[in-house]
């Protein structure tokens, strides 16, 4: 069932936002060579903890997955699109690292997520993040009262398939409000003018995943977690949480 938020529920989900985003900027500004995926984890676990909330996925087991999910961070590098359990490796020189994030804060949930180059990048890894962080900024754009489902799914893809990349078959985003996950699934494709109708108060986790090397497939870890592009090109995911409002969209999920 789709949830309607009121404007005080908006506003407490923007200080659920507020929180990922301020996880999200320390883990980035952390983010060195050197560093450890699980020192990495810690950052956030601090600040989740220092602001009064609660992660929204440690613990966290949905029917794919084989055990719960044991950090407060999804931390994917290089060839992993999403999902990736932060451990013992290692930060080197030119990872593209992409860092997911959701918390509780009174009762109401905030996802968001990053791509960002340690050291030094690569000029197809910044062009890959610039396009999936363009593909969310087009998606958002599209979360106006009266537009459609496919509209938000249409922007993601047209801005991937554009630039050649592939778009992971399955995955996307979704709902969110008392729940993390919530109707409706956001698919990362879609056909303009079809689809649910967008009403204020709608709220969705937007979550564009590219994969470089133009596949679209993906291979599942040994862990039951982890998602790698089948070809072993690198991936960028980003994503906001998003209300749709009278005055347009309005992202929850910003520092």
């Amino acid at each position: 069932m789709v949830e309607i938020k009121s404007a005080a529920e908006l506003e407490a989900m923007r200080e659920a936002g507020r929180v990922v985003a301020v996880a999200l900027a320390a883990v980035r500004e952390q983010a060195r060579v050197g560093v450890s995926l699980l020192e990495l984890n810690e950052v956030a676990v601090s600040v989740i903890s220092d602001m009064g909330a609660k992660s929204a996925f440690l613990g966290y087991k949905p029917h794919f997955a084989p055990t719960p999910f044991p950090a407060v961070i999804c931390a994917s590098v290089n060839d992993a699109i999403v999902h990736g359990i932060p451990g013992g490796y290692r930060l080197r020189d030119g990872d593209l690292l992409s860092v997911d994030c959701g918390v509780y804060l009174d009762g109401w949930a905030g996802d968001s997520a990053i791509s960002f180059v340690v050291g030094s990048p690569r000029p197809g890894d910044l062009e890959l993040i610039e396009t999936a962080e363009t593909a969310l900024a087009d998606a958002i754009a599209a979360c106006v009262p009266g537009g459609r489902l496919g509209d938000v799914g249409h922007a993601v893809a047209r801005a991937g398939r554009a630039a050649g990349y592939g778009i992971p078959e399955d995955f996307g985003g979704h709902g969110i409000g008392r729940a993390m996950h919530e109707d409706p699934h956001v698919p990362n494709h879609g056909r303009p003018g079809r689809g649910m109708t967008l009403r204020p108060g709608l709220v969705l986790a937007i979550e564009p995943m590219f994969v470089a090397g133009g596949v679209d497939d993906y291979v599942t870890a040994a862990d039951g977690w982890t998602l790698s592009s089948s070809d072993g090109s690198r991936a960028a995911h980003t994503e906001h949480t998003v209300a749709v409002t009278e005055d347009g969209p309005r992202v929850l999920t910003l520092p």
